[in-house]
């Protein structure tokens, strides 16, 4: 493929990646006299516990917190009075359903008050396809930006208020075509991020608390593990720590800059993954998201992501990143999950 012809091709993908228009310059002088930097370390340590029950399993969860009072479906007037600030308009459009996902839940589940930062990398096509499972790979698969190069997204989480209390996440993500439609590369995602609905397969989900672990495995079978998350901010970036679970150290460190010009549209977007149930059965599962508060450019400098050698820092080696081809800043975002459901049921 000739230099202008692959030059022309990504300028067409980071137009159509970004949510909304913003000007080159998104990268202002930083002050003079800044702020004193300020750190809150969420491993989510629970000091006074209650332990319960979700399909055998024995979890220790926040005693007389959220999930332990109410399971998934409080009232929103309790959250209204818990946390007065936060904007539950949209929440009282969405009607919970009970489900049985290996253990009575309702769906969606609620967060209603949370941030999180994204970055958009190049990969090794060969290497994504060989991660996913060959029953997968028959409905859905990598899309192909060039020759040889696919995308995974790394996506940093922090759930500040939600059904399930307060945690931190880390997904790692291959970005794929919708089961049942076709693949065709750089188009197919300009129609991805046109109707701000994603699809992709999930390859790694750790998170910091037992609760957020064993719903995600038995309700939303999903890669998740247990291990310790810190989250660290200043005034110009937001830095996530995890931790490897074998040898309690710093593994991957992702640090993220905070852009301005944000843009405070409220805007709805859809994140859709496939994979594969306890029973080996083909499912899909989805969260929409109302982000409030949002920036995205697409400037390498904007993150910088540290692998330390660990179990993870070595899978993700294993991708061959390359360029970040979209770096999202969500300060502010609310989300609702929705319970799996059977590919055939789509």
């Amino acid at each position: 493929m000739k230099i202008k012809l692959i030059s022309l091709l990504i300028g067409v993908l980071l137009n159509a990646l970004a949510f909304t228009s913003f000007a080159e310059n998104l990268r202002n002088t930083v002050e003079e006299n800044t702020k004193a930097a300020h750190t809150t370390t969420n491993t989510n340590p629970i000091t006074n516990s209650s332990i319960i029950d979700i399909a055998g399993y024995k979890v220790p969860v926040v005693k007389g917190g959220l999930y332990d009072r109410y399971r998934s479906n409080p009232p929103l007037h309790v959250i209204q009075s818990e946390a007065p600030d936060v904007d539950l308009s949209w929440f009282k459009q969405l009607k919970k359903t009970k489900v049985d996902i290996g253990f009575e839940s309702y769906s969606p589940n609620f967060y209603y008050k949370n941030s999180k930062v994204t970055a958009v990398f190049t990969a090794d096509i060969d290497r994504l396809r060989e991660l996913m499972p060959s029953e997968v790979l028959e409905q859905v698969q990598p899309l192909q930006i060039w020759p040889g190069r696919g995308l995974v997204a790394f996506t940093a989480y922090a759930y500040h208020y939600c059904d399930n209390d307060s945690y931190n996440e880390i997904a790692l993500s291959i970005i794929t075509n919708e089961p049942g439609s076709s693949n065709l590369g750089p188009l197919t995602l300009i129609g991805q991020s046109m109707s701000k609905d994603f699809w992709g397969y999930v390859l790694k989900l750790p998170v910091d608390t037992e609760l957020a672990r064993v719903r995600g495995i038995v309700g939303y079978n999903l890669p998740k593990w247990l291990t310790r998350i810190n989250l660290s901010e200043n005034d110009q970036t937001v830095t996530y720590e995890i931790y490897d679970r074998k040898t309690g150290k710093v593994d991957v460190t992702f640090e993220a800059q905070k852009l301005e010009d944000l843009s405070t549209d409220a805007a709805l977007v859809t994140n859709s993954f496939t994979n594969i149930d306890a029973k080996g059965q083909l499912t899909t599962g989805y969260a929409v998201s109302r982000q409030l508060s949002y920036g995205t450019n697409s400037d390498n400098d904007s993150v910088n992501l540290k692998l330390n050698g660990g179990e993870l820092s070595q899978y993700i080696k294993s991708l061959k990143l390359g360029d970040v081809m979209k770096y999202e800043y969500v300060p502010e975002f609310q989300s609702a999950l929705y319970a799996p459901e059977l590919l055939t049921q789509k």
